[in-house]
């Protein structure tokens, strides 16, 4: 039996990267299974690419794409937005409120607990994808966010988790649940799985992500000088866009690093046709979407050992590298371009193990039959028509599954 259909809303602030991908993705299959759908996110992010992107999702959503603004950190700003964001989510009418990041979730969840206060409240679900858990517990921005999820929790009827690292994140620096929780993995389309044809004149290695200290950028730069000066100078791309590329091209230029180019964001299978090889230096990450995408294209990858990528990847795969370390991300490239025939076959079989592992209509199911399991929940019933049936899959407040 299918989940009956649900006035569903996504919130998030930044319409960028991977955490909008995973948003869009999932509203769009929701609205394909009978749902009706919108996305509420921030009007101060992004530039002509996101515009023309949000352009082409906003028509397939019954309740469209509204923009409001949102500032990236704490302000006094914020009460505008919750104000802008409550008209918005009031008149769409939700069954389900469902915040992702940060900013998104205290939107829902402050938002969602008011609309209660007048009528039927929302369920109300927060998905952190990394966010204000990336923040070290031991300096004051840290207290202060993780006081901020340990309060927020109690306006909050489940949490969704897109990695196992994310959960344990979680209860280390915020508490163990005391609401339901569930894991739920990125998934990908089916034609995402079909190879990617190289373009003539493919750099041997290429980044692609946010221009920001937290995506690693700085990292490969001083990896790849490391190379330089051993003679190593394999051709790189940087493709993305972000307040600290001013800085990177600077440092290229200062290192003499001729090889490589910085390029404007773009649609990430285009991209990926424009190297061979896949290079994540981030120092932190949840789920990240471009390591599925290039998994899914059979495109070796390098990349950081954090967050979930072990759980893509494997534990103990060679393609991780401790993150934050140039000279050890500079031995895995020369390792990378010295033997490519043998990432070639690991990235084959790692394309394999994404394919069944990663699906976006398993994603969207999940995530969806969890709605269910939590409006049943409220309304006192543990019984609830779901699109699947998968004992165990989900966990009652402070349950690891």
């Amino acid at each position: 039996m299918s989940v009956k259909p649900l006035r569903i809303v996504h919130c998030l602030r930044a319409p960028i990267g991977g955490i909008f991908r995973h948003v869009v993705d999932l509203a769009t299959t929701q609205t394909e299974l009978g749902h009706t759908v919108g996305i509420v996110c921030d009007s101060l992010t992004g530039g002509a690419f996101e515009e023309e992107h949000i352009a082409r999702v906003a028509p397939r959503l019954a309740l469209g794409v509204t923009r409001v603004p949102m500032r990236r950190q704490l302000s006094i700003a914020d009460i505008r937005s919750t104000v802008d964001v409550y008209g918005t989510v009031r008149d769409m009418r939700p069954d389900v409120l469902h915040g992702h990041g940060a900013k998104g979730g205290a939107f829902v969840r402050t938002i969602g607990t008011a609309l209660g206060l007048f009528g039927r409240r929302p369920i109300r679900l927060y998905c952190p994808h990394g966010g204000s858990l990336h923040y070290d517990p031991n300096t004051f921005a840290g207290r202060v966010y993780f006081l901020l999820e340990r309060n927020f929790e109690r306006f909050t009827d489940g949490l969704v988790f897109v990695s196992d690292y994310e959960e344990n994140c979680y209860r280390a620096k915020v508490a163990a649940p005391r609401r339901p929780v569930t894991r739920v993995y990125n998934g990908l389309r089916p034609e995402e799985f079909a190879p990617v044809e190289t373009a003539p004149g493919a750099a041997d290695l290429m980044f692609l992500g946010m221009m920001r200290d937290l995506k690693g950028p700085q990292v490969l730069i001083e990896a790849l000088g490391i190379l330089a000066a051993r003679g190593i100078t394999p051709t790189v791309r940087l493709i993305g866009a972000g307040d600290d590329r001013p800085a990177y091209e600077a440092r290229v230029a200062t290192l003499g690093l001729s090889g490589v180019s910085f390029h404007d964001p773009m649609q990430t299978r285009d991209a990926l046709a424009l190297g061979r090889a896949l290079i994540l230096p981030s120092l932190a990450e949840s789920m990240p979407y471009v390591v599925l995408e290039a998994a899914a294209a059979g495109i070796p990858v390098i990349a950081s050992n954090v967050g979930g990528l072990p759980e893509i990847l494997g534990d103990d795969s060679p393609s991780l590298v401790p993150p934050g370390n140039p000279a050890l991300l500079a031995a895995a490239i020369e390792r990378h371009l010295a033997d490519p025939e043998v990432a070639l076959d690991r990235a084959a079989a790692l394309r394999r193990d994404v394919a069944s592992r990663f699906s976006m209509r398993r994603m969207a199911d999940e995530i969806t039959d969890f709605y269910g399991e939590l409006i049943a929940r409220r309304a006192g019933s543990r019984e609830y028509p779901t699109a699947r049936t998968a004992p165990g899959r989900h966990a009652a407040a402070g349950e690891r599954r």
